[in-house]
């Protein structure tokens, strides 16, 4: 009766009846054995193992409660005692399969696939209908990597059992991994038929549905499993990764949230988590899931890479550092560590650390595109030259590459405006960067946004006024606040009512709180996600919103979700953002002239004079004293020698400019080329290349970069400033006019290589300082550099001008910016499309007042 009811599946009633047998018959051994077996069933081990142990006491021959008592002691850990079980059964009975089939599972567990190989052989010898065997010997075949082999086990298997759904489950795997979907499919299936509560069977066969594009089926599949068993993690994750590819973020998540939520040892929900969080700009949350991650596993260098890649996008550099070389010291052979580690390197000024570590990255993969790119840049931010020109027809060969196939491009927008290549190239490199941005604002999932109804600010007699919005992560210590503190308090407030969004953390410095105390509104939201600010942009009614970041230190994606109506590049990103969601780029007809507005893909807004705004009127009015405080002798420079200086950052150098500066060193007696060690260890090679053209290593003297008052106010120790034509001085040039300094500068055709052209003309001495070749530039140095009344007159112009030119009038800058805004929204208001103007000093024709 026991067994009959054992048979049927109701264990407790088995056990009641078992124990009436004995209560009834004490001494009958195969009622202890099968109660073990029940107890077996419950989870009941201990009871078990003592009625095993009573059975044998019994008959000490009872083969089948020597094998039951092994697989209990196995359960419990006591794999010694298991083994001496398992013998003893063979020794009674040799042709007892059961027990050499254990006998080996015990040898599979600890690893050792000879031996336990060996036992099933002689399992299934022994019983050749032994299903259980063969779906054994199977799984160590497919351990060993012998799959044909496993086939075939489990193919016996089904013949012993043709309802052996375990054995249909592990030969469809064998085919999932071998890309046989239709056939991983139909045996899945095959699984479930056997038994329709074969939980891994509905969850693998979703992944098999998913690879072969039946998406649907798969999810159906996932939710069959989640109805048998509601906190399947692995279930949750796959359904979690088709919504993420749907890009149904905010239902991935719940997902993935789901799955953390019960079980504690699954890494691939919070790694996919991770992701979510550090695209959303949640760093902290997504750094806290890696660390989960790697609180499973420490030595899961994946996971280590990517919290290192979180650390530094969060401006933790030093952090990101450990975590690669943790990374590569647990796979030396993992090229992605070795390039982040080298990036983390040169952001955090070890350019020499960053090109070895860049180098063993392209030893271990040479097709590696974005380390050929990234040491590119590395090396030429060094002076470092050699092969240079080889590694640029490589780079951009990649990126030519790269665009046909649709991929975001190697090279950064920011660092292809100081590289040599086609503008048409450079727009394309920008343009891809645009898409990916709007990509990362699709996956927050917003509906488009409602902005403001297209009517004049002054319409009917109101006294409205229009909302500006800059967005930035430069409000602080940096070259944007220092030039534009003043711009943000100096807006008509009666006209323009100003928001500035800072992306960036307080920095505590001068130029934070300034900007904070002036602008009519600062809100710090360097905490929020990208779609809770851009929400915020919106919900202020923002008509104009002002990118000032561009490509670097930016989060485009706000843009990309269009929070306002009218939208504007301007300062940060010297280039076209390449951004369909970019109206305007406020220039000037130097900087960008019409005949080049094909590089661009914004509408050109021409600002009179200059585009680029400065505030030394407001901030550095003790340069204009004739009584400089500082000595050449402060800085080791000579003081009876003529020095010519370049202040840029050495990545703006080439060697074309460097040859042309080494000759006029050569052509002017007694002179010497004053750098900054911008970064150091650009110094000796900078030296080593001029001693090989013939210049001593003395004549170029290096100086450390100076605090920013200090470094405008030794400028003019200088006589002559050298522009770099490939990337102008921008801030620099700015700084060393100011200061009274006189300028070389060669414009070419990009944006960023005009700039210095635009500063010298709006000084109002242009044509004495702007020149169209090489060697006219070369030409010019020589002559300003050899006749000392020339170059005397031309500072002397250059140091009246300051207070009277349009250069360094930050009011009326800012004034023709208003008029620029009001035309802008004067041109959304009567339903024209943008389109490219030039702003006129004219209160009739660009008012800046409605």
């Amino acid at each position: 009766m026991a067994n009959a009811w054992k048979e049927k599946g109701d264990i407790d009633l088995a056990i009641r009846f078992y124990l009436t047998a004995i209560q009834l018959r004490p001494n009958f051994c195969d009622a202890w054995s099968n109660l073990a077996s029940a107890y077996t069933r419950k989870g009941r081990l201990n009871e078990a193992a003592q009625c095993c142990k009573q059975a044998l006491l019994l008959n000490p021959r009872l083969v089948d409660a020597h094998s039951n008592l092994g697989n209990l002691m196995k359960a419990q850990g006591l794999v010694q005692e298991a083994y001496a079980c398992y013998l003893e059964a063979i020794r009674i009975d040799p042709h007892f399969a059961i027990a050499w089939s254990n006998l080996a599972g015990l040898f599979m567990e600890v690893g050792d696939l000879n031996k336990a190989m060996q036992y099933y052989k002689e399992a299934v010898k022994l019983k050749p209908s032994f299903a259980d065997a063969h779906l054994n010997q199977g799984n160590v075949y497919k351990a060993m990597g012998m799959l044909q082999e496993a086939v075939a086990c489990y193919q016996r298997a089904l013949q012993a059992r043709p309802d052996y759904a375990m054995a249909y489950g592990n030969l469809a795997t064998i085919y999932y991994e071998q890309r046989q979907l239709d056939m991983a499919i139909h045996c899945y299936n095959q699984a479930i038929l056997c038994d329709s509560r074969f939980v891994e069977a509905y969850n693998n066969m979703g992944n098999a549905l998913k690879d072969a594009g039946r998406v649907e089926e798969a999810i159906n599949c996932f939710q069959s499993c989640l109805v048998l068993q509601a906190n399947h993690p692995q279930a949750l994750t796959n359904l979690g990764n088709i919504y993420m590819e749907w890009n149904m973020i905010s239902t991935a998540a719940s997902f993935y949230k789901a799955a953390i939520a019960v079980t504690s040892g699954l890494s691939s929900p919070l790694n996919n988590l991770a992701v979510i969080y550090k695209q959303q700009g949640s760093y902290a949350d997504a750094i806290a899931c890696y660390t989960e991650v790697l609180l499973i596993d420490p030595t899961a260098a994946d996971a280590l890479v990517n919290r290192g890649n979180t650390f530094k996008e969060f401006g933790r550099v030093a952090e990101a550092i450990q975590d690669y070389i943790q990374a590569v010291t647990i796979r030396p052979n993992m090229a992605e560590a070795h390039a982040n580690l080298a990036s983390a390197y040169k952001d955090s000024g070890h350019q020499e650390a960053a090109i070895a570590s860049y180098k063993q990255a392209l030893c271990l993969r040479p097709d590696f595109p974005e380390v050929t790119c990234n040491l590119l840049h590395t090396l030429q931010s060094v002076c470092d030259w050699e092969n240079r020109d080889t590694m640029f027809r490589e780079v951009e060969e990649i990126i030519r590459r790269q665009i046909k196939m649709s991929l975001l491009p190697s090279v950064q927008p920011f660092h292809a405006i100081a590289y040599p290549i086609d503008p048409l190239l450079a727009l394309e490199i920008s343009r891809k960067y645009a898409v990916q941005c709007s990509l990362i604002a699709s996956r927050f999932g917003l509906p488009p946004f409602v902005h403001p109804p297209p009517l004049p600010v002054k319409a009917e007699g109101k006294h409205g006024r229009l909302r500006v919005g800059y967005v930035s992560s430069d409000f602080g210590n940096h070259p944007l606040s220092h030039l534009m503190g003043s711009v943000f308090g100096m807006h008509d407030r009666d006209n323009v009512e100003v928001f500035c969004y800072a992306l960036s953390q307080n920095d505590g410095t001068e130029w934070r709180q300034r900007i904070q105390a002036e602008a009519e509104h600062f809100i710090d939201v360097s905490a929020m996600t990208s779609d809770v600010i851009a929400k915020m942009i919106n919900e202020d009614k923002i008509q104009v919103l002002i990118n000032l970041n561009g490509y670097k230190g930016a989060r485009n994606e706000i843009f990309a979700m269009q929070p306002a109506p009218i939208q504007v590049s301007y300062m940060g990103f010297p280039g076209t953002t390449g951004a369909s969601y970019i109206d305007y780029l406020v220039t000037d007809e130097f900087v960008s002239p019409t005949r080049y507005a094909h590089i661009y893909s914004e509408k050109l807004v021409h600002l009179p004079h200059c585009y680029f705004v400065n505030d030394y009127k407001q901030k550095n009015c003790d340069v204009l004293s004739p009584v400089c405080p500082h000595k050449r002798s402060d800085y080791g420079l000579p003081k009876d020698k003529f020095i010519f200086a370049c202040f840029n950052q050495l990545y703006k150098m080439d060697p074309e400019i460097f040859d042309t500066w080494c000759n006029i060193v050569k052509r002017v007696p007694n002179s010497v080329l004053w750098l900054l060690r911008f970064p150091a260890t650009g110094e000796m090679r900078v030296k080593a290349h001029a001693a090989a053209r013939g210049v001593s290593p003395d004549q170029i003297i290096f100086t450390d970069v100076a605090m920013k008052h200090e470094h405008i106010r030794r400028s003019e120790l200088a006589d002559l400033f050298l522009d770099t034509p490939l990337c102008n001085a921008h801030t620099t040039g700015t700084d060393i006019l100011w200061a009274g300094l006189p300028m070389i500068t060669l414009p070419l055709e990009k944006m960023a290589t005009r700039v210095a052209g635009s500063l010298c003309l709006a000084t109002g001495l242009g044509d004495e300082m702007i020149v169209s070749s090489t060697k006219e530039y070369e030409d010019r140095a020589v002559e300003l550099a050899t006749n000392p009344a020339k170059l005397q007159a031309l500072t002397d112009k250059l140091k009246e001008v300051r207070l009277t030119c349009p250069l360094f009038d930050t009011a009326r800058w800012v004034q023709n910016l208003d008029r620029a805004y009001f035309k802008m929204w004067n041109i959304y208001c009567s339903g024209r499309h943008p389109e490219p103007f030039k702003v006129k000093e004219d209160d009739s024709e660009f008012p800046y007042d409605r």
